[in-house]
């Protein structure tokens, strides 16, 4: 952070936040004509009259893109516009063979939703959506790294007419967290409505942030600057960090801050400035000619209503209920929509949800963090969770056999069925057996015997840990413990 304001003066500033995300929505052909929209083909290999913007061809728009646009605005709390217009963006940049981009302007598809994020003392902040609507993404020019670079621009028109929705906030964020938050809580909800993947490093979403600052308790908003292309949430926050800490720092010293798009630089930690930005584009917008209005009407909105998956916030709620497990629990499970379907389909057959729930937490993360790995690649699947919860609950292995047992599986990338089968260890339950072996190890120890019975009851650790030991972890622990404490106090 090159700025260096104090928190006595960074406290007497209140900044202004608001979020412009476009998200690439997962069709099989683009917006506007049937080129496909799959990532990573050649360069101009996925493209066409329409997309390449040749005179006479004309757009036919994608039906899939609409239903996904209104399926993403409904998961988003959005009021859906039944007739919304599309319209031309008119601006010239090489990425843009027509000269213009087909979006949406005063008559969205939808518009005053919200989404509800965790705020200071986990109090529940709602954030306002301005609007959400459907346009074409441009295509991409690429300045480096070919042939001629230091000379030439490069442009691949495979992703020109792709669907996008577009997705502006309200300037209701008051701090970097709470726009990280958002943005959190934005993609997880897409994700869930699965009609986009959110691939950050392909494009798929994307997010500018409009910040200003002003006096705490003043009305008006500051001048705003506009951060474009950063290309990860924490490098988002990073970037509001220093433009508020710099605004904060160019107002403390008698300038104006400056109306502006800025560009931020990771490596370095700071924004730059790119191009001023007046107080208003003029992009020309008016009706596009060659569409119709776009009519989504009350039946279209129930068909696609009807095929809304269970959204987060609600599923948390439910399996709270549901399954008897905490607030956190449910949300490192709801974490993706494939992981919280493992998970009910392994918490509806196992005898305990709950330790399901709970070795998933205690056992199986800690094991996928220290090896570098998410929850998809655990070599325990969800059923071998349950499994051995059951294992466990029956009492037919201990907690160290089954720890053992996960040691084994993630060594061998082995599932918990496949390596239980091959140890199948036994717990030992049989009394007399146990009997002979916490009399040999009482015998062995007779300072700790003397340590306990004269106050120490700690020490009963010792000689639990010492029969475990001597029955290589098969030792019932309940029974242990029992027979134990009988025999020390006698």
């Amino acid at each position: 952070m090159a700025t260096a304001v104090s928190p006595d003066v960074r406290t007497k500033y209140e900044a202004v936040i608001g979020l412009e995300v476009h998200v690439q929505l997962l069709t099989v052909t683009k917006a506007f004509c049937g080129c496909s929209a799959k990532f990573g083909a050649p360069p101009n290999t996925n493209v066409c009259p329409v997309c390449l913007g040749l005179p006479g061809a004309l757009p036919v728009l994608n039906r899939k893109a609409v239903e996904y646009a209104v399926r993403a605005a409904m998961a988003l709390n959005c009021t859906m516009r039944e007739t919304s217009i599309f319209a031309r963006k008119n601006y010239f940049y090489p990425d843009l063979p027509k000269g213009y981009q087909i979006s949406q302007y005063d008559r969205p598809v939808a518009e005053h939703g919200y989404i509800d994020v965790a705020g200071v003392n986990g109090a529940t902040r709602r954030i306002g959506i301005t609007r959400l609507h459907l346009e074409e993404d441009a295509g991409k020019s690429m300045h480096d790294g070919l042939p001629d670079s230091a000379h030439y621009t490069y442009v691949d028109l495979n992703r020109s007419g792709v669907p996008l929705v577009e997705i502006v906030s309200e300037p209701d964020m008051r701090s970097p967290d709470e726009a990280y938050e958002y943005l959190t809580r934005l993609k997880e909800i897409i994700l869930y409505t699965g009609v986009s993947d959110c691939n950050m490093e392909e494009g798929s979403l994307r997010c500018d942030a409009n910040v200003s600052v002003r006096p705490r308790g003043e009305q008006k908003f500051g001048t705003k600057a506009e951060v474009k292309n950063v290309n990860s949430f924490r490098f988002i926050r990073e970037a509001l960090e220093y433009e508020i800490e710099r605004q904060i720092e160019t107002v403390e010293s008698g300038e104006k801050v400056i109306q502006e798009t800025r560009l931020y630089n990771p490596s370095e930690g700071k924004t730059y400035s790119m191009r001023s930005k007046e107080e208003a584009h003029d992009y020309r917008y008016f009706p596009e000619p060659d569409l119709m209005p776009l009519v989504v009407d009350a039946k279209w909105q129930a068909q696609i209503r009807s095929r809304l998956a269970e959204l987060p916030e609600a599923r948390r709620q439910r399996m709270i209920t549901e399954y008897g497990i905490t607030a956190y629990d449910a949300g490192v499970l709801t974490a993706t929509r494939s992981l919280a379907d493992q998970f009910e389909e392994a918490a509806r057959s196992a005898k305990n949800p709950k330790r399901v729930a709970n070795l998933l937490q205690s056992e199986i993360m800690g094991r996928l963090k220290m090896r570098g790995l998410a929850i998809e690649q655990s070599p325990i699947s969800m059923k071998g969770i349950a499994m051995s919860a059951d294992l466990v609950e029956s009492g037919a292995i201990s907690g160290k056999m089954l720890k053992d047992l996960y040691d084994f599986a993630f060594e061998r990338n082995q599932d918990f069925p496949a390596v239980y089968e091959q140890k199948k260890p036994q717990q030992i339950t049989d009394t007399t057996t146990i009997e002979k072996m916490i009399d040999e190890v009482i015998a062995a120890s007779p300072k700790q015997v003397e340590q306990y019975r004269a106050g120490k009851k700690t020490v009963a650790g010792f000689f639990v840990g010492q029969v475990m030991k001597a029955s290589k972890g098969q030792a019932n622990p309940a029974l242990v413990n029992e027979i134990l404490s009988r025999k020390l106090d006698a």
